[in-house]
């Protein structure tokens, strides 16, 4: 954070501090919206740290498919804590500011997260094809120190992308209109309002995004194919539920933060498409990090389990 500081501090810049535009400029529709999303905050801040506790508390669940679950959490928390507040904040102020050096650190913070979830997600598939394709050589193949450095691998990649994308933002110039049409700080929002050529960010932008997605999606469409391969060939109809048991969830989250962030970014220049970007950006941002959760507790033996285990250690 230090270096992105200096960065900063030798930028050329004219523009102090931007000011978000918010999700919506009708009135009428601020005070609900607050308390639909300060709802949404507080879901998501409550779901992901008791599953974080629970999956640390209960030694059942230390295996890899929840250590991969418990830093899918851990993103999602964090997610929320960039993104949240400034969205609140610009429903009950009249000018949600915010000042250069803090707009790209949450620049930079967002896209961590954000890339660091598409690895993590990653990984999670390549856990679930050596779980059902290769059971017998699962707790070697997913030993300890594999998950750690698949998990560092993912973390790493991430920072090394949102330093490219912060990067080559700082090199821009702002120095007309300091308005962001959004609720955070996003790339696409934050090229319309550069005076200078974004030729060079947006090229770079389409490459580190589109090798993140291309690599994401190659490794899990390839882990999935070869899942059903397997299942295809199963005779027993309990083998077929369980792995397709298995998987389920992790479909689910990735179709949902794929989707969401893929029509999000769709034709990014106009302004038109930046707003239409703006409320896509609400269900991977927002929706999604709630939901996760949600979505690896309910129907879920071994979460279940571990609840009632944490409720009579609290109770007794």
């Amino acid at each position: 954070m230090q270096v992105m500081k200096q960065m900063v501090s030798e930028s050329n810049y004219s523009v102090t501090e931007f000011i978000f535009m918010g999700l919506t400029i009708q009135q009428e529709l601020q005070l609900p919206l607050f308390v639909l999303f300060l709802l949404n905050y507080t879901a998501t801040v409550v779901g992901n740290l008791s599953l974080m506790n629970l999956i640390c508390l209960n030694s059942h669940l230390h295996t890899p498919m929840y250590f991969f679950i418990f830093n899918l959490s851990c993103i999602d928390f964090c997610y929320s804590l960039v993104c949240n507040p400034t969205m609140l904040t610009s429903f009950v102020s009249e000018h949600n500011t915010i000042s250069y050096a803090g707009c790209m650190s949450q620049l930079f913070l967002f896209c961590l997260f954000a890339n660091s979830e598409c690895y993590v997600l990653t990984a999670m598939a390549y856990d679930r094809y050596v779980a059902i394709c290769h059971p017998l050589k699962y707790t070697t193949v997913m030993s300890p120190k594999i998950c750690s450095l698949l998990v560092f691998g993912s973390y790493l990649m991430g920072f090394a992308g949102a330093m490219t994308h912060t990067g080559f933002m700082i090199r821009l110039s702002f120095c007309n209109s300091n308005i962001i049409n959004h609720y955070m700080c996003d790339i696409f929002p934050l090229l319309q309002l550069s005076c200078t050529s974004t030729y060079v960010n947006e090229l770079v932008s389409s490459a580190v995004v589109g090798t993140i997605i291309i690599l994401s999606s190659l490794i899990i469409l390839v882990s999935y194919a070869m899942i059903l391969s397997n299942i295809l060939h199963m005779s027993s109809s309990k083998g077929w539920s369980k792995a397709l048991g298995t998987c389920g969830s992790h479909i689910i989250t990735v179709s949902l933060f794929y989707g969401s962030g893929l029509l999000a970014y769709v034709k990014p220049s106009s302004a038109e498409t930046v707003g239409q970007g703006k409320i896509f950006s609400v269900f991977y941002t927002l929706v999604v990090p709630m939901l996760n959760p949600l979505i690896y507790s309910l129907r879920n033996k071994d979460v279940k389990l571990a609840v009632k285990r944490t409720m009579k250690r609290i109770t007794s």
